[in-house]
């Protein structure tokens, strides 16, 4: 089985995470990378539904064990660079020229949080699964590229109360808050996601100028992050 396969439903595209708890290294994000091209240039669908094989977990971030590893032996630069691989793979997301659905089966944390973020509509499991920015307990700044990226989800107030607090949202708090379309059954996740995603019909070209238009902000922030990490790893 891929770390991450899709398979196309009508103009959809469903990308399944198969690694895990999905959290991000640099194999992990090169391999989902290339399933967004691989959707983007190989298909001619217009919407991508994204969810994971995990049964109760959606994405728990960073692989922090293999990154404090990794900078162990190779130092700060190694850091440098794997930031700079995943701040692009959000700006991938970010900007698809397509809508993007993430359908949360199961918790989304610290990166997780982000990635679900990056999509554009967000579907939840009612019954389990948070969603969570536990930065504050690892002792790490959101910093300007996952901070530009939830201020575009959520209100600045809920922000910073998650951010110094580390609260966790379940499905109804996010649906109440807005930051998921619908908190939904476990076996109504997928098709709704689905049926959503399907009226989505609209051509890949307005919607990926739109998305460098009203994104623009993030889309600076993050390329001037990574010019960066860049120069420095």
């Amino acid at each position: 089985m891929a770390m991450y396969e899709y398979s196309v439903d009508d103009n959809v595209a469903v990308l399944t995470m198969n690694n895990g708890e999905n959290r991000f290294n640099l194999d992990t994000i090169a391999a989902f990378t290339q399933a967004l091209d691989d959707i983007e240039h190989k298909t001619d669908v217009n919407a991508l539904v994204v969810t994971s094989s995990h049964e109760k977990i959606w994405s728990n971030g960073i692989d922090l064990e293999w990154l404090m590893s990794a900078v162990q032996k190779e130092g700060q630069g190694a850091m440098d660079h794997f930031l700079a691989e995943l701040f692009t793979l959000f700006r991938r997301v970010l900007t698809i020229p397509m809508p993007t659905i993430a359908a949360m089966n199961g918790h989304a944390f610290a990166g997780g949080a982000f990635l679900a973020f990056s999509h554009d509509f967000r579907f939840m499991r009612a019954d389990r699964g948070w969603i969570c920015l536990p930065e504050v307990d690892l002792g790490i700044p959101l910093g300007p590229v996952f901070m530009a990226i939830t201020q575009q989800t959520m209100p600045s107030y809920l922000v910073h109360e998650m951010e110094y607090t580390a609260r966790r949202l379940t499905a109804k708090e996010c649906e109440d808050y807005h930051i998921i379309m619908k908190a939904c059954p476990l076996d109504q996740l997928m098709p709704q996601a689905l049926a959503f995603a399907k009226g989505l019909n609209k051509k890949r070209d307005i919607i990926g100028r739109m998305k460098l238009e009203t994104r623009a902000a993030i889309i600076k922030v993050i390329d001037d992050t990574v010019a960066s990490l860049r120069a420095n790893a």
